[in-house]
């Protein structure tokens, strides 16, 4: 038998619940405010010890009021942070797997769908689906299962809150990591964040692409529109995470169609010289034509990009030569509208000039002995000493380097 003690907790325990039961929305709220006050942080054992070993009884009440609230915000945010206390409790895996058995996962998920809702509560759902997706990989795989990811996706590309957006990514890094059944969905789910609005998401969601790309492996072809539009971004911010992605793509079957975009983004759609070059240099991967600003914004990185790549080794550099990719750096350096465009694009000149002998020589011969000889003074400012004529010359020169020059003189140099 019961001790007189535990009758007595027993009982205060039951006249708990039947006045949970039978109370309102006011008293309810006063009810959890009182509970989040004193049993934040405590662990299974004592939530149990609070509740006379009922703590699950509570629970289940929780659920089935958040469950039939939720739509109208009664009391949401502090239902999810009572929630939150059975979850995050040390040794309390019981209480989550409750939790989940009466659909906790789609409520949670639903909430972030809601327009209407706050979104401190939309962070509140994101913390639990935290707790949940931490518990283990088939966890996660609930989550993943239950359309988690366009979720988190949709609400890290819209929300208004930099804080939910932070948790946002934060859950969908998680996911995509031991997680090896749906690591690629949400490889695409984070590609399908990059064309939104926010350049906060944007970057978030380069970040997360670049942390996971080593497990997910090859980067499926849809990625590169979106990416090099990021990467004409007015934001610096969101350049530089798509910047620091692409080395990363070097290695992989997208490589080709990656560096062909990159040197086709050096020549503005509407620029005269885009008129000189060949139909076999012609672009398939091409960007559809954009407002001159922003086309100056992709092609200053674009020439940033290719310096950068370049230098990850001599392949790349030659492969980019069979691309024009010379031609298209001149251009960008005649672009006088838009001097990052001539800062960068003369930077990574250098390096080919200064690196492959034949691109020095056809280049000499492209822009003339005075062009030629004020690059040779000074690569990196040479651009500032140039008049209108002089860039409309550099622009316009034909650069006529034979197929696979560059890589039989790198041989011939070995």
């Amino acid at each position: 038998m019961a001790s007189v003690k535990e009758q007595e907790a027993i009982r205060k325990l039951m006249v708990f619940l039947q006045e949970w039961d039978s109370g309102h929305k006011v008293a309810r709220s006063r009810v959890l405010d009182s509970f989040i006050k004193s049993n934040n942080g405590k662990t299974e054992p004592e939530l149990e010890l609070e509740f006379s070993q009922g703590a699950s009884l509570f629970l289940a009440r929780l659920t089935a009021w958040l469950r039939m609230t939720y739509m109208h915000s009664t009391c949401l945010d502090k239902l999810l942070k009572s929630i939150g206390i059975f979850l995050s409790a040390a040794g309390g895996r019981r209480y989550l797997i409750e939790f989940l058995e009466i659909g906790g996962v789609m409520t949670l998920l639903e909430i972030l769908g809601l327009n209407h809702l706050k979104e401190e509560d939309k962070r509140e759902s994101v913390k639990l689906l935290q707790l949940v997706a931490n518990a283990g990989r088939k966890y996660k795989e609930l989550i993943c299962e239950s359309y988690g990811v366009r979720c988190l996706a949709e609400l890290l590309a819209t929300s208004t809150s930099a804080e939910a957006q932070e948790d946002a990514q934060v859950l969908l890094d998680t996911l995509g990591r031991g997680n090896p059944k749906y690591q690629h969905q949400v490889y695409k789910g984070l590609i399908a964040v990059l064309p939104c609005a926010s350049p906060r998401a944007q970057q978030l969601a380069l970040q997360t692409l670049g942390a996971i790309q080593e497990l997910v492996g090859e980067a499926p072809p849809a990625l590169l529109e979106p990416l090099l539009a990021v990467l004409g971004s007015a934001h610096l911010e969101v350049q530089h995470e798509a910047l620091q992605l692409l080395p990363a793509l070097l290695p992989l079957r997208v490589r080709p169609a990656l560096l062909a975009a990159l040197v086709a983004a050096l020549t503005p759609p509407g620029h005269p010289a885009l008129a000189s070059r060949s139909e076999s240099t012609a672009d398939p991967n091409a960007l559809c034509p954009r407002e001159p600003t922003l086309a100056y914004i992709q092609q200053a990185a674009a020439a940033k990009a290719i310096g950068i790549l370049a230098k990850e080794s001599v392949e790349v550099a030659e492969e980019l030569i069979q691309l024009n990719v010379v031609h298209g750096l001149m251009v960008a350096v005649g672009n006088m509208e838009h001097m990052p465009s001539q800062r960068h694009s003369s930077i990574s000149l250098k390096y080919f000039v200064h690196t492959f002998p034949i691109v020095e020589e056809h280049m000499k011969k492209a822009v003339g002995d005075t062009l030629f000889q004020l690059f040779m003074d000074s690569p990196e400012t040479w651009y500032t000493k140039m008049d209108q004529a002089q860039a409309e010359e550099l622009a316009s020169s034909i650069l006529d380097i034979p197929k696979d020059m560059g890589r039989k003189q790198s041989t011939e140099g070995d």
